[in-house]
């Protein structure tokens, strides 16, 4: 028989948040997540997510062992700006067991009825960036930061309890900077032209203007990528802001740039970015997710390791743009500088197969893709009275 529970409290949290330790423990793949930064984001009182909306956090139990676990959410910003009326769940974690997995569903569904909410949607961990989706191809490879893992029977697992897509794939992108690959000669050639030519300048951020520098990032962001993956709806610039906010402490503003008009009516006007910030995934898979207190001097250890690889949430430029060098003089300049400071390959994730945009521009300089995942939508069928 399986048990279903709430998981209030601060030590019924922990426990929650510790169980994907049992999923994943013989996954050398899997990189445990911070449970200190876990706490904070599922604290109703601490987490970002509950200044706008609310979630509720169950685990499954079978013999008084913990089975499963799931996270309901409604994000009543979400639901304004989209239009659905959708419970999000996440930190879905399961054991092989459809049983169990059917048993935490349907609590996140009950949970959904008693707000008149429509379908379950996810997984996402509160924030839409982070564990977006299910893994479903690509296990090659480590994550990288803000991107998720789930073991393969997940898929199964998901689909077999009636969840469909609910958008198209998204995928991560793998770029090897190599200053002798041909890929990467002929971006540098391109990009030499593009600068003889005078008609951009690449700058790095203000980071002391961040929002500022968040204000053209909103722009560019509304106008680089197809709305109709969002549901028509342009993204508001507090979410934007909310996005930014949290890399700033381990940004490096030489490897955040921007790409500005140099000439004309319109000099300084922002119509490119390409921001990259370190893979601290690397150094977190050697932590234990802080779980113990001994696990803070292996942090201290690894701090001092310098990342292979540098992460890349978001390249745009303006679609009017594609074809006038901007690309090239971006990648060219990030390539520079990073293979400088020791960086060997760069990830692009995640980016939609919906919006084919961005994935041309990244396979144009070279990139090649390494990982999918997808987010699933069910609809909840209400008993007729």
């Amino acid at each position: 028989m399986i048990e279903i529970r709430p998981m209030r409290t601060r030590a019924q949290r922990r426990r929650f948040l510790t169980f994907p330790w049992k999923i994943y423990a013989d996954d050398p793949l899997w990189v445990p997540p911070l449970i200190p930064e876990r706490l904070k984001v599922t604290d109703s009182r601490r987490g970002v997510f509950f200044e706008r909306g609310e979630a509720e956090f169950f685990a499954a139990f079978r013999d008084r062992r913990m089975v499963g676990t799931i996270c309901a959410a409604q994000d009543p910003a979400a639901i304004e700006q989209f239009g659905r009326r959708e419970c999000v769940f996440g930190f879905f974690e399961t054991i092989d067991d459809p049983a169990v997995a059917d048993a935490l569903f349907a609590a996140a569904e009950t949970w959904a009825q008693e707000r008149s909410l429509d379908s379950l949607l996810g997984p996402f961990n509160l924030d839409y960036e982070d564990g977006y989706g299910i893994l479903t191809d690509g296990r090659d490879r480590r994550p990288v930061i803000l991107c998720g893992h789930t073991p393969p029977y997940y898929q199964r697992i998901v689909e077999d309890a009636g969840f469909v897509p609910a958008r198209a794939g998204n995928i991560a992108l793998a770029l090897d900077i190599d200053e002798s690959s041909e890929k990467i000669k002929r971006i540098a050639r391109a990009a030499e032209l593009a600068r003889k030519r005078g008609r951009f300048t690449i700058r790095t951020a203000n980071l002391r203007d961040w929002r500022g520098e968040a204000k053209r990032v909103h722009h560019l962001l509304n106008n680089s990528l197809d709305p109709e993956e969002e549901g028509g709806t342009p993204w508001p610039e507090e979410a934007v802001e909310d996005l930014v906010k949290p890399f700033l402490r381990i940004a490096d503003p030489d490897l955040v740039l921007f790409a500005d008009v140099a000439q004309g009516a319109e000099a300084g006007r922002s119509i490119g970015w390409f921001a990259a910030i370190p893979d601290v995934n690397e150094i977190l898979t050697h932590v234990n997710g802080l779980r113990y207190p001994w696990n803070y001097i292996s942090l201290l250890l690894n701090l001092k390791r310098r990342p292979r690889c540098l992460a890349a949430k978001s390249v745009l430029v303006l679609p009017e743009y594609h074809l006038s060098g901007a690309i090239a003089l971006l990648s060219d300049e990030l390539y520079r500088r990073a293979r400088a400071k020791g960086y060997e390959w760069i990830d692009l994730s995640l980016t939609s197969e919906a919006n084919p945009q961005t994935p041309i521009i990244a396979e144009r300089v070279g990139a090649v893709r390494y990982k999918r995942y997808q987010v699933y939508r069910r609809v909840i069928v209400r008993s007729e009275v």
